[in-house]
Parts: structure tokens; sequence; C-alpha cells
């Protein structure tokens, strides 16, 4: 009996190399006759340009060259946006900027020198005069009349107005026994990969071929719009994602200084690299979340809810990114979270302001949803009287009820929600730790208990549902040797599909998972892939590769079939790692004889091609919809404010688990971040637009010390979606996370009268809200 992989608690294969530090990222790379580029970043939110002199800069040492917006114009198309709303307002974004910034940290000008230093120096030699205009940071000042205006030709700070409605929403408040309303604020929060963006580029005039080495998450995507931008054929450019130190959704996006480092290779014949400061990631670099919202609920005196209306402001910033109108979309589409609410409507007005973009960041338009539904489930129980857990219940639709419709458009695919929220009540101890907040509560001690029930749009997903394909592609070949190599469209940087995508070739095949080998990033070698977010790599991307191996044990079993004498392929079984006639077992072949004879085809049925090789494209008819239930149990100090971890409680159920080592660490990334925007992050503007929390001095990100023990269980409800049965995990934790240590917080501070903290939940705010009370 083969040992089977899929399932089993799998070390990750690509640790080795990267706890050993024998991984390569961008800014390892070193090619002959490199260079390095600096860039001029605005000074100003909001100024016109008057005039750049960069004579200065140009006769400095080791200097070769400087360019303005005025230099590239012409020669590099905008930055791309792929999502498309109706009456989109999508104003020109230049590679550089031209006749006006409008945000703190736009690229003005670049220089390239023989050295890093040397580039930096030259930036500083650069005179910049600027005309500043009058900013505007907060977005719903930005929409209200008379703001300073960001772009002239719109007229307008007004991005875009999105609408989504379900049921009949007049008719649930009309009949509703009770209204429940609060302002939220979810607010930016800044992703900070510990690897920066970088890029490296070098171009090969005799070939017209431009390679590019860069942070991506999306190669083959990246690569068609440069070469559109650059006015390129497609395959002319190759893309290559090498190591990628986390992205959480800031890497999925196409900037300006990915076409800007690839045109300069190509103008000065050099390879050139450019790797941003942790400074200007900040300013620089997608932001996330940035939401304020006005939402109702009605609902009846026994919880049951009716209805919900939203009223969303989205801070986009400045420009849209790849995919900035796109992101609270989903917000809207998962509104109604894991609950039988017939009637919606959403409205979500995006707003200009002088900061940097919004885009997708770990759960991407899901936690802010989550968010706020649950805010709102604590807020109608406490109105009510009822207990938090019991209006979930009493809210959820039932096992039998899946797929389940919901008032926002989508189906559900599978689900048992109330199962995962009892798990998760009992692991807690709830009932014994709201009789202990009783008895603490009459000492004087605050003691919360935050409960968050979820489900998460995942396996992004259907190609009609987005602006660009949502399939995914897999090549599978088998060499000579029976040694597998996979090639996958998905290009993970963390999650581990090196290791997942080994684990389900192995078991299909009945090899080692030592014997598979996982290629991805490279667009010069892999076929066209869509690349890895949105929980998708292997609800979708693992889909291919079980689809390609399916595929390549079609073609063996016929082989194997005509090598051992057998008519009827039908007749020959395959089971671990061996092929034979299952009426006389003792004629077999291994899974390696079958491989060799392919590729040595001296003996092949009429019609069968040489080799063993197969591609597969899966395009999922729906997406995926993980859920689960987590509690997080706090104390609050009301001499300080400080809140402290007693327990936390996750339960996930992200379809059929192919490596529970490697869900539990997506949860527990997951977690962390989500722990980060409740307690304590926040990307901090001044009224002139000025990032007064720029680097990592000023802008707190969690430590090991402030995160509790994290208890994780699952339970498990296959996808009928893919034939894998997964879902997706890798941003459950953000999406749960955040409300239930809200929440905890809150329910502490329930006897002082708080009904509501906007985040971060820092001790400074806690203690005047306890001063306050």
């Amino acid at each position: 009996m083969a040992k089977k992989f899929v399932g089993e608690r799998v070390p990750r294969v690509e640790d080795q190399r990267l706890i050993t530090g024998r991984s390569q990222y961008v800014d390892d790379i070193v090619r002959p006759r490199m260079v390095y580029a600096a860039i001029v970043r605005s000074i100003y939110a909001h100024a016109r340009l008057k005039e750049i002199n960069v004579e200065a800069a140009r006769r400095a040492p080791g200097v070769i060259a400087v360019f303005t917006g005025e230099d590239v114009r012409e020669a590099i198309g905008p930055v791309p946006v792929a999502s498309q709303l109706p009456d989109l307002k999508i104003p020109r974004h230049p590679v550089l900027a031209v006749e006006k910034v409008r945000y703190v940290g736009e690229p003005v000008a670049v220089v390239v020198a023989e050295d890093r230093y040397q580039a930096r120096d030259a930036v500083d030699l650069i005179e910049v005069e600027y005309e500043p205009l009058e900013a505007v940071v907060d977005p719903e000042r930005a929409i209200a009349e008379g703001a300073p205006i960001l772009h002239e030709e719109f007229g307008t700070n007004v991005a875009f107005v999105w609408q989504l409605s379900g049921g009949d929403i007049e008719r649930a408040f009309r009949e509703a026994e009770v209204v429940v309303s609060q302002r939220m604020v979810n607010q930016r929060v800044i992703p900070v990969a510990m690897e920066p963006r970088g890029v490296v580029a070098e171009y090969h005039p005799g070939e017209g071929q431009l390679t590019v080495w860069t942070s991506t998450q999306i190669p083959h995507l990246l690569r068609t719009q440069l070469a559109a931008m650059l006015g390129l054929a497609e395959n002319r450019v190759r893309v290559i994602a090498p190591e990628v130190g986390g992205g959480f959704g800031s890497k999925l996006n196409v900037y300006a200084e990915e076409a800007l480092v690839g045109y300069l290779a190509m103008r000065l014949g050099r390879p050139v690299k450019w790797i941003e400061t942790r400074r200007e990631n900040f300013l620089s670099t997608i932001h996330g979340r940035g939401q304020i919202a006005e939402v109702e609920a009605a609902v009846k005196r026994d919880g049951t809810v009716l209805g919900l209306r939203y009223k969303i402001i989205q801070d986009v910033g400045a420009y849209h990114q790849l995919l900035t109108p796109a992101i609270p979309t989903l917000t809207g589409l998962m509104a109604t979270g894991p609950y039988k609410i017939p009637n919606l409507h959403v409205q979500v007005i995006g707003a200009f302001t002088n900061k940097m973009a919004t885009d997708a960041y770990r759960g991407a338009g899901r936690p802010e949803a989550t968010y706020m539904l649950e805010r709102m489930m604590d807020r109608i129980a406490r109105e009510l009287g009822l207990d938090p857990a019991e209006v979930r219940m009493r809210n959820f639709p039932q096992p039998d009820e899946f797929p389940f419709p919901t008032a926002s458009g989508l189906a559900y695919d599978s689900g048992n929600y109330p199962q995962a929220l009892r798990r998760a009540l009992e692991l807690v101890g709830y009932e014994q730790l709201r009789q202990e907040q009783q008895v603490l509560r009459q000492q004087g001690r605050y003691l919360g208990i935050g409960i968050s029930t979820y489900v998460e749009i995942c396996a992004i997903g259907p190609s009609p549902a987005l602006p660009f394909g949502g399939w995914e592609s897999a090549t599978v070949r088998v060499e000579p040797t029976g040694k597998v190599t996979v090639l996958s469209g998905a290009s993970p940087h963390g999650q581990g599909q090196e290791t997942s995508f080994a684990q389900i070739v192995a078991d299909e095949l009945g090899v080692g998972l030592s014997d598979v080998r996982v290629i991805h990033g490279d667009t010069a070698i892999v076929q066209y892939g869509i690349g890895t977010f949105g929980s998708r790599a292997t609800a979708v991307g693992g889909t291919a590769v079980y689809g390609a191996v399916q595929k390549v044990k079609e073609k063996a079993t016929r082989l194997a079939a005509h090598l051992l004498g057998e008519e009827n392929v039908a007749n020959v079984a395959f089971e671990a790692g061996q092929f034979f006639v299952k009426d006389r077992p003792e004629r077999r072949l291994t899974f390696q004889d079958v491989a060799l004879a392919a590729y040595l085809a001296k003996s092949l049925p009429p019609g069968m091609e040489p080799g063993l090789e197969a591609s597969y494209f899966f395009e999922p008819s729906n997406f995926t919809f993980p859920f689960g239930a987590h509690i997080a149990v706090v104390e609050v100090d009301p001499e300080t404010g400080d809140v402290h971890f007693r327990r936390y409680v996750a339960v996930d159920d992200c379809g059929r688990v192919i490596n529970p080592m490697l869900v539990d660490g997506q949860v527990h990334g997951g977690i962390v971040q989500a722990l980060g925007q409740a307690l304590l992050e926040e990307a901090v503007y001044d009224e002139n637009g000025q990032l007064l929390t720029g680097e990592l001095t000023d802008y707190a990100i969690p430590k090991a010390t402030d995160v509790p023990w994290l208890e994780t269980d699952r339970t498990e409800t296959p996808s009928p979606v893919n034939p894998l049965g997964v879902k997706g995990v890798g941003e459950a934790g953000t999406i749960a996370a955040t409300p239930a240590i809200v929440n905890a917080v809150v329910d502490a501070l329930a006897p002082l009268g708080i009904r509501h903290l906007d985040m971060p939940l820092r001790p400074e705010k806690i203690w005047r809200a306890i001063r306050g009370a």
C-alpha cells in the first residue's frame, strides 16, 4: 500500500531553502553591467509641477540618466485599471507625474546611476518647483460641496457610485419591530510585506526580448499589461517572479515602477534594478480597507434580521490601481454574511482623496463586510437583550438549504454554519465564561467575549465575474524516469502550494513526494495562468493540477493496457504506483516502466503520441464559500485601557483539507493581521496629506508578545464546485478575527454603557472611552 499524502501534516518542501537563506528574491538578482534606479517622489499631496531642474543630478558622479514625466509620457502607457463599473471615472495615471501631483510619494522623476548610493545622492540634487494646492484627505469631505477637485476633467471627486439590491428593503423596514443603526469606520491599513517591492529589468536588443524580475503575485497578467504599456509584443516580454517575501494582495497589481524600470533597461541598454525602501513602501504601495459606513438593520424582537441597509464611502485614493473599484463591490456581495437575510440594499460611493490608492489587501472587501455585519449582530443582541450566540443561531440557514441563494445574488455552495459555531462555543466553554463574566463584573473587572461567524467568497473565480480570466492552468509532465514536473499558472508566495500540489500529484500517481517538482512564476516556462489571490490557488489552481493528472493517468493506463497485452482498458487498474490486469494481477507494470515506454515509443497503441504529459485549464462554475466561527476572550484593564487575551478559539471550514499544517499556518497568519487592524494599525495622514505613519517607528504591527495562543479546530464540508472539494483558507483568519476581537472589547465595556468603538482599539482610545463613560 503506497503512502498517502493528501490530508497529512506534511512539512513544506519549500521551507528548506527559505529558512537556510538559499532562496532568491529580487534584490538578490545581479546582472552584468547592472545599474540602479532611484525615484524622486512628491513631497506635496496636491500641487502643480512648475519646473523640474535635473541638470545638477545629470552631472553628479556615476549618474547615467535622469528622466521626468515629460520625457516618458509618450513612451510609456498609463498604469492600467482592470475593474469596470457603470460610470466609473478613470483618470489617466502616468508612471511619472505630468503637470500635477496628487499624493505624497507620487513618482516625479527617476535617476539611474552606477550604484544605488550614487542614484540616491543624485535624487537630492533634483530641484522641483511646486505650486501647492489645497489637499483633501477625508473621503466624506472629498465628496462634499466645495471640496478641492483632484481631477479637473471630472469636476467631482466621486469616482463611482455602485449599488446592489435584493428583496424589498423598504418593506423590511416597514415591518421591522426594531431598527438598529451604527456608523463604523474601517480604517486604512498598510500591508507591510516583509519584502518591499523590487524590479530588475534586462533587455536583449538582438532578440528584442525584455526580461523583468519582479515581486508579484500575477506574473502572466503583469506580462500582458507591461507589453501594452511599453508597446511590445507580449511574446517578447518575460516576467519572472522569484521568491516573493509576502504579498497579501499588495503585489496583485501593476505598478508604475515595473513599466518604468523596463523602459529604462530598453532605453539605456543595460540591466536596471530598483528596490523600494520601507518608506516608499508605505507611501507608494497600495493601502487596504478605508471604508466609512452607515449600517441599518431591520429586526424582529426575537432577533430575526429582516433586512440590512448599507451606505459606504470607499476611500479610493488619488488614482485607481488595478482592482481599486472592485474591492468594495466584494463588501456588498458579502453584506448578508452567513445569515438568512432576505432584503438588502448597498450603496458604495468611491471618493478620490490625496492619498495612495487603496486596493486588495488580505480579504479584500470581505473583512469589511464581516466586520460591519458581526458588529451589527452584537449591536442587535445588545439592543434586544439577547445572547449574541443565540441571535446568530436564529439567523443561520440550515445545511439542507444549500446551495443557498443570498439577497446579493450569490449561491453559497455548501455549509453547516450552526455546527461550526456550536463547536467553537463548546471549545471555549461559553456558558461557563458567561457565568464567570458576571462574577468578575461584581468585582470591577471587565471580561469580554467576542463572537464572529463568517462566510467568505473564495476560489476567485468564474471568468464572467472577473475583469480578467477566473480559470487556472496546470501542466503535469512525467519525465522518462518517472519523476514528475508540475507547471502551475498559480504563483504561490508563502501559501505552500509547492507542497500541497506535490501531495495531490504524489497520491494520484503513486510516486514519492520528493519525486514531484512544482515550478511556477516564470512566463517563459509556465503556460499562461492567472495567479495567486482571493484564496484561489488550491481551489482553482490545485484543481487544474488534479485535472492534468487525470489526463496523464488516462493515457498511461491505455499505454499500460497495450504493453500488458490487455485489449480492454477498463480491465486495467492502477494502484500504489502499479498498473495490473484486474483478473490476472500478477501481470503488472510500474508507473516508471510505463513512463519510460512512453518516451522510448517502441510499442505504442495506434494513434498514441510519444511522451507523457498533459495540460488542463480549470474554469470553476462558481465561487467557493468557506466559513467558520471565531471567539475571542479578553480582559480590559480599566486603569490603562490595555487589552489582555485570555483565549482565542478559531473553528474554520475550508472544505476538504489537503494539508492541515498549511491550513493552520494560514489561519494563524490571518488572525495576526486582523489583530493588527483591530488593536494597533492605522495609516494616518494629516490635513495636508502627509503620511504621519510612514515608517515602522510610527506604524505599529503585532509582535509575538501581542499574539495569544491560538486554538484552532475545523469542520469539513466539501465544496461541490471542484472535484477536490476544497474551498480556500488564506484569508479566513483576517476576515473572522477583527470583529471577534472588537466584539470582545466592546462586550467587556458593556457595563459602562459603551456600545461601539472604532478601530484601532489602542489603550488610549479605550482609556478615554472608559473615562468618558
